[in-house]
This record gives C-alpha cells, sequence and structure tokens, in this order.
C-alpha cells in the first residue's frame, strides 16, 4: 500500500528528479508491449508521463497485473526517474511499486486520444469522458483563467461583489422568455438577470458592483450561440455622466482580462492552437443608424429596422477589414428597438434615441448595456408604456424614492465570451453540461 498516491504531477519531473523516486497518480491512456518490456502512457491533469515495464525487475505477476489493465484505468505508480533518449518527454520511470485505484470497464463509451470522429451530442452525454481530453480540459482551463482575470480587474478598480437571488417574482425583461416554477404554491420565475437587484444597489452607496451568476432564457432556440442556462457577468456602476463612463469601464475590463488569459494561459492556448489579440482601447464606437446605413449600402436587409445575426456578422467584416478591429460598439439605439426595455435611459436632446450599446466581437454581440433612467416619474412613465404592473415592481421602484443616483451598467454572457475568444464552433462547447431546448441530462 502506497503512502501517497501522488509526489508529483507529470508537468514538474525534470532533470533534477533523475535518480530519484517519485510517485504519479492518473488514468493509463496506453499500453504497448514489445517482448518482455511495456510502455505505459499515464495521463494526469498536467500532461503525461511514461512508465516503463521490465519484467525480469517487476516479476511475472506484478508486471501481468499492471500491462493488462483496461485503457482509462486509474492508478498510482512509485518508481525511479530516469533519463531517456527516446521517451518523448525526455525521461521515464521505472516502477517499483503500484497501486490499482480503480479499473475501468470496457469498451470505452468515447475514446480519449483516439483519432476518430465523435458528434457533439455523444460527447455531451459521455462528458465525464470527454473532459478528460487534453484540448476538451484546455476550454475549461481557459474560461477559469478568464474568469480569474474579470475578478481581478474588477476587485483591483473597487467593485464589491455580490449575489442576488436566482428565484423572483416578476422578470427583468418580459414574461415570453421566463421559466415558471412552483414556490410553495406560488407562482415564481428563474432569474433571466440580476438587473433590478444590481440597480436597486446603486442606492445603497456601493457605487460598484458585480455579479458572476447563472441566468435562465426559455428562448427555443437550437442556435450555435444560445443556452437556456448560461453564467451571467453583470455589472453597475453608480455617478456616470453618460453611457461613455460605462462603455470606458467595459472596454479596460475586456482588455484586462484578455491580456489576463495571454499572460496566464499560455500551455491551454497552445493546445488549443489559439492565439488571444488583445484589443487596443479605446473601441471604435458606430451607432446604430450609421450601422444601418452601412449595411443597406451593402445590399442588406433590415426587416423592423434591427440589426440581424447576419447583419452582426457583416458589420464585423467590415470593421475587421477596414481598421483591423474586433472589438466595436454600435452605440445610440432607437428608442422604438426597446433596448434594454423600460429602465433604457432616453437621451434629453432626442428622445427618440437612447444611450444604450452593444459590444460587438467577432461579429457576434458579445455585451449590452448602457445608462438607465434614475429620475422615478421619468422610470413609471416608461413602465407604462410597456403595459407593466408597477405593483409587481415595488421593491424595485422604491429603490428610486429615496435618493437613487444616475448610473449605468452591462451583462456579459461567459460563455459567448469563451466561445468567440477560441473560436469554437458551438457555444455548447464552453459548459461542462448545458441546458438548451432539448437537453436536461446529463
Amino acid at each position: 500500500m502506497l503512502e501517497r498516491y501522488r509526489t508529483v504531477y507529470s508537468s514538474e519531473i525534470g532533470s533534477e528528479h533523475f535518480g530519484k523516486e517519485v510517485t504519479v497518480a492518473g488514468w493509463i491512456q496506453n499500453i504497448r508491449k514489445k517482448g518482455k518490456i511495456s510502455f505505459i502512457v499515464l495521463r494526469d491533469r498536467e500532461g503525461e508521463v511514461q512508465v516503463t515495464c521490465l519484467k525480469n525487475e517487476m516479476g511475472d505477476e506484478n508486471y501481468e497485473k499492471l500491462t493488462t489493465l483496461a485503457r482509462e484505468s486509474v492508478v498510482s505508480i512509485k518508481g525511479i526517474v530516469q533519463q531517456s533518449n527516446v521517451a518523448h518527454a525526455g525521461f521515464e520511470i521505472l516502477p517499483k511499486e503500484f497501486e490499482i485505484l480503480n479499473e475501468s470497464a470496457t469498451p470505452l463509451p468515447l475514446g480519449v486520444v483516439d483519432k476518430v470522429g465523435v458528434d457533439l451530442d455523444t460527447r455531451l452525454n459521455n462528458r465525464f469522458m470527454d473532459l478528460r481530453k487534453p484540448e476538451v480540459e484546455a476550454i475549461f482551463a481557459i474560461r477559469s483563467i478568464l474568469l480569474q482575470g474579470i475578478r481581478d480587474y474588477l476587485v483591483k478598480n473597487g467593485y464589491i461583489e455580490i449575489n442576488t437571488p436566482k428565484i423572483v417574482s416578476a422578470g427583468a425583461e418580459g414574461g415570453a422568455t421566463l421559466f415558471g416554477i412552483n414556490y410553495f404554491g406560488k407562482g415564481a420565475y428563474l432569474a433571466q438577470s440580476p438587473q433590478l437587484f444590481k440597480q436597486s444597489m446603486m442606492s445603497t452607496g456601493f457605487d460598484r458592483v458585480f455579479e458572476i451568476a447563472p441566468a435562465y432564457r426559455a428562448e427555443a432556440s437550437d442556435t450555435v450561440r444560445h443556452l437556456s442556462e448560461f453564467i451571467s457577468l453583470d455589472i453597475e456602476i453608480a455617478f456616470i455622466k453618460s453611457s461613455l463612463d460605462v462603455m470606458n469601464e467595459l472596454e479596460k475590463l475586456i482588455a484586462h482580462s484578455m491580456d489576463y488569459v495571454k499572460r496566464n494561459g499560455e500551455k491551454y492556448l497552445k493546445v488549443l492552437n489559439v492565439s488571444i489579440n488583445v484589443p487596443r482601447v479605446p473601441f471604435r464606437k458606430i451607432s446604430h443608424a450609421e450601422c444601418v446605413r452601412i449595411l443597406k449600402e451593402k445590399g442588406k436587409e433590415l426587416p423592423g429596422g434591427d440589426i440581424d445575426t447576419e447583419g452582426e456578422k457583416l458589420l464585423g467584416e467590415i470593421v475587421r477589414k477596414e481598421y483591423g478591429d474586433e472589438f466595436f460598439f454600435i452605440t445610440d439605439f432607437p428608442t422604438e428597438l426597446k433596448r434594454g426595455t423600460f429602465y433604457a435611459m432616453r437621451k434629453d436632446e432626442n428622445p427618440e434615441l437612447t444611450g444604450y450599446f452593444d459590444l460587438e466581437y467577432k461579429g457576434q454581440e458579445l455585451v449590452s448595456g448602457g445608462q438607465r433612467e434614475h429620475r422615478l416619474e421619468k422610470l413609471i412613465a416608461q413602465m407604462k408604456e410597456n403595459n407593466l404592473n408597477l405593483e409587481s415592481f415595488d421593491f424595485y421602484l422604491k429603490a428610486f424614492q429615496y435618493g437613487m443616483p444616475p448610473h449605468g451598467g452591462f451583462g456579459l454572457g461567459v460563455e459567448r465570451f469563451v466561445q468567440k475568444l477560441l473560436d469554437l464552433p458551438n457555444i455548447r462547447e464552453t459548459v461542462l453540461f448545458p441546458r438548451d431546448r432539448l437537453r436536461l441530462v446529463p
């Protein structure tokens, strides 16, 4: 029985370990036999290591026991590190002791290193196995590093992290995309966003808040960019002069977090064959009207006046070709498009426009945000225009009755950011266990 299952990860072994004893643990990725010698590729979180089994050294029983294990069995092996001109890493481990921690069943539901194409549904149905693939693990390592970079910026810039309810009595953005639930006999919903709560926080004196938490949208969409459950980064800032203050903060956050990934995720980016282009600040700003004009010049029809998915993609290509930018803001959305619904501040000099914006990244909307209406009488008037029941928003409106400063903020879908950052074909690649219109398990 081994005293410890692991003393080092595979990536930590170097020339300083030559001739010394180490203990490694992981999954048997492959076994190759050559006479009385067998070569085991052992995989752990950090990489792979070759274990060279010599029958004459181990004895018949131990040799057979270890070298006949099924692929993906879990073992711990103690042995001597030896320099090798043959092993890929430049060294190998000669086993002295081992412990079989769990034998794998056969056949495998999914190969880990097999060069066989498998569709996404099969992968998601066997996600525990799919996540063993180095290229899949790398996606989630980058996602983790990205979130670290986001938090790093926010904490350094005076933001307070909050947690708001995910079971709510009313939705911030209308009832069509709400998931209804039974809450002890009362009707309730899963939160679409923390919009109402984070705005309420602006009346407390916290000034700058953020939340990274699940959000839910009951949209019957079967696209490569939509999820029913996703992680939303929500930010709200008090005492802003205009939506420009929000955009300035957002672009600095984006640039910082991408630089953080580039500096701290090099190993995983290499696995994915992805390079990070840290954007220049400030980002280009193009009004909604100008975007519409550009698209119409290119022959793009825009029924309803809003920019659809195809239009976003075309705009992204135009901006990239003309200016070399992957990021740009679409600003000054028409009020009639109901961007930000009832809480969007309309421009005093032109009420037909709002202080709302989208941040586009590689031809797709990544962030929506803007300045909120903080004046109670105007807010109530806009709610009535949207035929909302004011009683359902009593807690929200109270925060505006007793001193609410000018404020604004934005929401960013973390999965969409990861998808575009790594150029992944499907947003489901960025979620451990995705939820969409058709998938509820695993």
